[in-house]
């Protein structure tokens, strides 16, 4: 029996990088450790650990199934805190969760909860928060945005000198604007929305879209789990400026040829030229 090894995918964005695997039903956690983030969790593969963050998007057990281990394992490695964002559905159930894996390890570890709704946010670190928005796969699931948020100097006041800077604010003039830019965005599974209407994730530097199926006779499936068929990325992706579009949570029997052909039929060429696969053999350290 040949055993392939465990391998990450990993995609560098310059000033961070995004690692992880993701295979449809099998396992979806995407880390992003200079944004101190870890998407989904999968099975808790050993990098995760380190991230502070996990922001969940639904409860299925390829996306959820590690988190228990995440805190137990953390606590084993002397490593403080940890915070899951969670969707409020879910937060008790979960709760619940590691008191029952706490009877059975006979020690509940050290964990923070966070419910999350639609438009809440949530601060990472100073200038740094991630806000979630709906999605429609499971009641109450969730995406998120990870949002660098800077001021800026109004131009008004450009030009002026440090003691004429600090006498305007001894005035209580405003004289900085607040400035997001959005770092990566994460739609989970999801069907069909207008996800573009949202700035905080079509302008996020990288887009972590699903495409599930692209056998053509799978549309029906694709409809009946509330997933994306790749017949409907050109709606979805339609008014999205993102620097990366990266898909993810492919199936293991998806033809990948035949995957990349659909996509160049079906998407124009301004969007397809920005659209790559997580999984891509290319991002996989030999």
């Amino acid at each position: 029996m040949k055993i392939r090894p465990y391998k990450l995918s990993q995609i560098d964005m310059g000033d961070f990088a995004l690692a992880g695997y993701t295979v449809a039903g099998e396992e979806s956690v995407i880390i992003a450790p200079e944004l101190d983030v870890v998407f989904d969790i999968g099975k808790c593969p050993r990098e995760a650990l380190a991230v502070n963050h996990l922001l969940l998007s639904h409860g299925h057990a390829d996306h959820v199934a590690g988190l228990p281990y995440w805190f137990a394992q953390r606590d084993f490695q002397g490593i403080e805190g940890g915070t899951a964002l969670v969707p409020a559905s879910l937060a008790e159930p979960i709760r619940e969760l590691l008191g029952a894996w706490g009877r059975v390890e006979g020690h509940v570890p050290p964990h923070k909860i966070v419910a999350m709704r639609p438009d809440g946010e949530y601060e990472i670190r100073r200038n740094l928060l991630v806000r979630a928005f709906g999605t429609r796969h499971t009641r109450g699931s969730l995406g998120y945005s990870v949002v660098d948020v800077r001021r800026k100097l109004k131009d008004e006041y450009l030009g002026l000198t440090s003691p004429e800077i600090v006498e305007l604010k001894q005035k209580g003039v405003e004289i900085t604007y607040t400035l997001e830019v959005p770092q990566v965005a994460f739609l989970g599974d999801t069907a069909k929305a207008n996800y573009s209407d949202l700035p905080h994730v079509a302008d996020a530097r990288a887009l972590l879209i699903e495409c599930t199926f692209f056998d053509p006779d799978h549309v029906d499936r694709a409809r009946a789990g509330r997933h994306l068929h790749a017949v409907d990325l050109p709606e979805v992706l339609e008014g999205m400026n993102n620097e990366k579009i990266i898909i993810v949570h492919v199936t293991r029997r998806t033809n990948m040829a035949q995957a990349r052909k659909l996509l160049r039929k079906e998407l124009p060429k301004d969007i397809h030229d920005r659209v790559t696969f997580f999984m891509s053999r290319k991002y996989v350290e030999e």
